[in-house]
């Protein structure tokens, strides 16, 4: 039996509900019929029963059956939903067929922790002005009912907080030969994007960070080689929604380290356990998330945990990493209540970070919070003063966001952007692996610090330029020799890349543009075939004094087919960023289009991060205007 619907699942952890009276594994893979592609999350229930699970980023799952249920049922986004009976087999692999029709009803599921069922499930009517009518009706996909209050999914997300972004625009070159900004190795737009796209909404657009989308993925770039702890990688190509116009693209890769070189670490957990982190989708996955970091301590590692509410507590002293029973049984007990003392949390856990503190270590706070601080040291001023004050102690502060609603991703940005860490928002079990386990090292390890980047771009080449995206992160040209003014953090095996969409000049000696003056190029720059001179000043992680590396990048373009996956890749995440916020620099740009460059350069994707994003592009499609993408 196939029924057609198109769910959108809210998926607060990747979960597998196992009991002992279970005796038959079933395993295989979820695709789509149409491109073959892993369709991760879709969803898998024991037909007649509140049994699920979901399909990992390579579209795998597992479940365990009884003997009296035999029918898996199959669903995803923008896909018909398949009954299949399991008839004594072990491995199901299913082709979901796509499902055009417009957006009618939208199935709410929460996963429940691993060995208890806390599912539910509603059919929501959508009515006219955007009410969501949830009555007392089947849900045919998961064989399950519920009764809830009217419901306005419109509303649900009123109260969350972020800051406003005015895109980068065209910079005429005779007026602003430099751009200088620094780095930004924040994902968290990224996959707060994906909780919206998820849950059946775009997302506003000061959500829509593109350099954190395009940085959210890593890129095969050269292992950096002699003293420097990263190299640089460009690109130049017609740029794929402006054919008049050049992208340029640019990356960083950082130096990768082996667990064994990675020096030990002093982190304080510092936990929200305030009333508003009582959802499934908040303190429960905090917990869980944090278990997979544990995991990855060593003896020489120390974990402290500092949580905060009504008011603030040390809930375990600095514990070596190798007591990971001692640790999980402090996070275990953890509930949530209260109001958000969040300023005395902060500096509790600094003062414990500093007590504990590890010389040539990596001593650093670890917050997990909804950002809802709203008591004591609440205002975005006063949290930058603290901040700024005890990163100079060599105390880092690395930020994982959960949650939704009242989310407050505005403070939580720059809670990591002043505190020389990292920023990654966690909405589901896998994302917590990406961050914590897959990019350990580079969540918690710097290799260089202040890292800057300064383009001079050659006017005789260029005409205007645009940085797309990095808005919070431009510096003034003078900030790039300034070893006083902050910047960005690069972490062991982290790629940053930036885009530039470049307008090219006609030849020209002279350019009037000004009343007094008039700008005369040099003979050396009307000769040279030069494109830019790229600088990169960067600290080491203990150091005070930066270092400058220079590159020349020429004016040499190269068909966009014969140009890397890291290219063509980092472009399509670049049209789907503008193409969420409805940018004017978006030019030919379609979720088509973005969809198709994206398919084009995937290549190997061996976790599926990048098969992902292409699903969210053709939901994203659906949302903005109800046709689904060919």
């Amino acid at each position: 039996m196939r029924t057609k619907a198109l769910i959108i699942s809210i998926t607060f952890s990747l979960v597998l509900l196992v009991s002992t009276s279970f005796g038959q594994r079933i395993s295989g893979i979820v695709t789509s019929s149409n491109d073959g592609l892993p369709l991760p999350g879709a969803t898998i229930m024991l037909k007649g029963t509140q049994i699920g699970t979901v399909a990992n980023m390579n579209g795998r799952y597992a479940i365990e059956i009884d003997s009296l249920h035999k029918t898996l049922v199959f669903a995803f986004i923008g896909f018909e939903t398949e009954e299949i009976k399991v008839k004594g087999r072990t491995t199901i692999n299913v082709n979901l067929q796509e499902d055009n029709t417009s957006l009618q009803e939208i199935v709410i599921r929460g996963v429940a922790t691993q060995n208890e069922v806390q599912m539910t499930s509603c059919v929501a009517q959508i009515t006219k002005g955007g009410k969501h009518k949830m009555g007392n009706r089947r849900n045919f996909a998961m064989g399950m009912e519920c009764e809830v209050a009217d419901y306005d999914i419109n509303q649900q997300f009123n109260t969350e907080g972020y800051t406003a972004i005015h895109e980068n625009g065209f910079k005429k070159v005779s007026m602003n030969p430099l751009s200088t900004f620094s780095i930004d190795v924040d994902a968290a737009s990224y996959s707060n994007m994906r909780r919206y796209i998820n849950n059946g909404n775009l997302p506003p657009i000061d959500a829509v960070r593109i350099e954190e989308m395009i940085n959210y993925f890593t890129y095969e770039y050269a292992q950096p080689k002699g003293d420097d702890p990263f190299s640089i990688n460009t690109e130049l190509a017609a740029c794929p929604w402006n054919k008049d116009n050049y992208l340029l693209h640019v990356g960083l890769q950082g130096k990768k380290l082996d667990m064994d070189e990675l020096p030990p670490s002093n982190i304080v957990f510092l936990l929200d356990v305030s009333g508003s982190m009582s959802d499934l989708n908040k303190l429960p996955l905090l917990k869980s998330s944090l278990k997979l970091l544990v995991d990855q301590l060593r003896s020489e590692d120390r974990v402290a945990i500092v949580v905060y509410a009504g008011s603030s507590g040390l809930v375990l002293p600095s514990t070596p990493g190798n007591q990971k029973q001692t640790i999980l049984k402090s996070l275990n007990k953890l509930n949530a209540g209260g109001s958000t003392a969040g300023g005395s949390g902060l500096k509790l856990a600094y003062k414990v970070a500093e007590e504990n503190f590890m010389e040539n270590g990596n001593n650093r706070i670890v917050l997990a919070t909804d950002g809802d601080f709203n008591i004591g040291q609440s205002s975005n001023a006063e949290m930058e003063r603290l901040i700024e004050k005890e990163r100079e102690k060599g105390i880092a502060i690395s930020v994982l966001g959960f949650g939704m609603g009242n989310y407050k991703d505005d403070k939580m940005e720059i809670i990591a952007d002043k505190g020389n860490g990292n920023y990654s928002y966690i909405d589901n079990l896998q994302e917590a692996k990406k961050v914590l386990v897959n990019e350990f090292g580079g969540t918690l390890f710097t290799i260089a610090k202040d890292v800057k980047f300064q383009l001079e771009f050659n006017p005789a080449n260029v005409a205007e330029y645009r940085l797309i995206g990095y808005e919070n992160r431009i510096l003034n040209s003078e900030d790039f020799d300034n070893d006083k003014k902050d910047a960005g953090e690069m972490g062991a095996g982290h790629t940053v890349t930036a885009l530039y969409e470049i307008v090219p000049a006609k030849k020209s000696n002279e350019t009037k543009t000004l009343k007094y003056q008039n700008t005369t190029l040099s003979q050396s720059a009307v000769a040279s075939n030069d494109l830019i001179t790229l600088k990169l000043r960067y600290k080491q992680p203990d150091g005070f004094k930066s270092k400058l590396i220079e590159r020349v990048v020429k004016n040499e373009l190269i068909d966009v087919n014969a140009t890397s996956n890291n290219f063509r890749y980092s472009a399509s995440v670049a049209e789907f960023g503008m193409l969420l916020r409805d940018s004017e620099f978006k030019g030919t740009a379609t979720f088509d289009t973005a969809r198709e460059l994206a398919k084009g350069s995937k290549g190997e994707d061996e976790e599926g991060y990048r098969g992902e994003m292409i699903r969210l592009i053709k939901s994203a499609a659906l949302l903005k205007d109800g046709s689904a993408l060919k």
